[in-house]
């Protein structure tokens, strides 16, 4: 997809982060936006700045795990626009701490939002597009699902941020073999930054009351919010920045759009590893700064 301009673009996670920086970018290139997100004033904030700045605008509030939500985000960009060429599964929260602490509650919130709103919108959205390329002979789509640098990483007190965005990385790709095997006038790619300022630190706060852990904290959890914090906070690509090398990959039609190419080696690292048959590969090898944190963190609360 090269030519952007009056084709409509559904973002989810869209009131902040790089949710709202692709809405920025759709929007400059004079797309239709969809809008979803669960935060309500947020989003009316993002929807009225846009709409003041020209854009067409339709947004909802929507819970993402929620498969009637997206399933209605959907029927509603429909009824509106008629068309949908751009898919931005992107609403996401993290967690940290030793994998064996998390509580159930823990995993149920992830997987809900990171792994199963991504398996809704391509579940419903791929569909809808499928059926705009039945109507429309010369209809281009594309869909774009936000893993992570942690969806080909495996870094140590981020066990169920890790499982969620591997999840996101196979599906893509699986996704990608699927719409090949049919010849759909669909593209799809996997974007994975790396520490980018935004609010993922802080997505505790959109937490439902119903999944609310009621163990208490542990040290490794407190560390692992501490190094969040300060390893998104002093990222050096903004939001922005990401969302502008995700629509240049759209336009080339990358698989894989990476914000922080020179993490690849520790990628690299990892897959040789797997195919020496060797134990898992440390992913902050060329960051020891990052791990002695961590280690320094879980120790100093014990």
């Amino acid at each position: 997809m090269k030519d952007f301009r009056g084709k409509v673009a559904v973002i989810t996670g869209a009131a902040s982060g790089l949710g709202r920086e692709f809405a920025n970018t759709a929007a400059s290139l004079g797309m239709k936006l969809v809008l979803a997100d669960v935060q309500p004033r947020a989003l009316e904030h993002a929807t009225e700045e846009l709409m003041a700045g020209g854009a067409e605008v339709l947004s909802m509030v929507c819970d993402v795990s929620k498969a009637s939500h997206v399933q209605e985000l959907a029927d509603a960009a429909i009824a509106r626009f008629h068309h949908v060429h751009l898919v931005f599964n992107n609403a996401g929260v993290g967690c940290g701490g030793l994998v064996w602490e998390n509580s159930e509650q823990d995993w149920d919130w992830v997987l809900g939002v990171n792994l199963m709103g991504v398996v809704h919108g391509v579940r419903v959205f791929t569909r809808v597009m499928l059926e705009c390329a039945r109507r429309d002979p010369g209809f281009e789509g594309h869909i774009v699902n936000t893993a992570s640098m942690a969806g080909l990483l495996t870094p140590p007190a981020m066990g169920v941020y890790n499982v969620s965005k591997h999840a996101v990385v196979a599906l893509t790709e699986t996704l990608y073999h699927d719409l090949k095997l049919v010849e759909a006038p669909v593209k799809s790619s996997v974007l994975c930054p790396y520490f980018v300022p935004t609010g993922i630190a802080h997505s505790h706060r959109n937490r439902p009351d119903d999944l609310a852990s009621d163990e208490r904290v542990t040290a490794s959890q407190a560390a692992a919010q501490l190094l969040t914090e300060k390893a998104v906070g002093s990222g050096k690509l903004s939001a922005a920045d990401v969302a502008r090398i995700a629509f240049e990959g759209i336009r080339e039609e990358r698989f894989y759009i990476y914000s922080h190419p020179q993490v690849l080696g520790s990628v690299e690292e990892r897959f040789a590893a797997i195919v020496q048959g060797q134990p898992p590969a440390d992913p902050y090898a060329a960051t020891p700064q990052i791990s002695a944190m961590l280690r320094a963190g879980v120790k100093e609360r014990r």
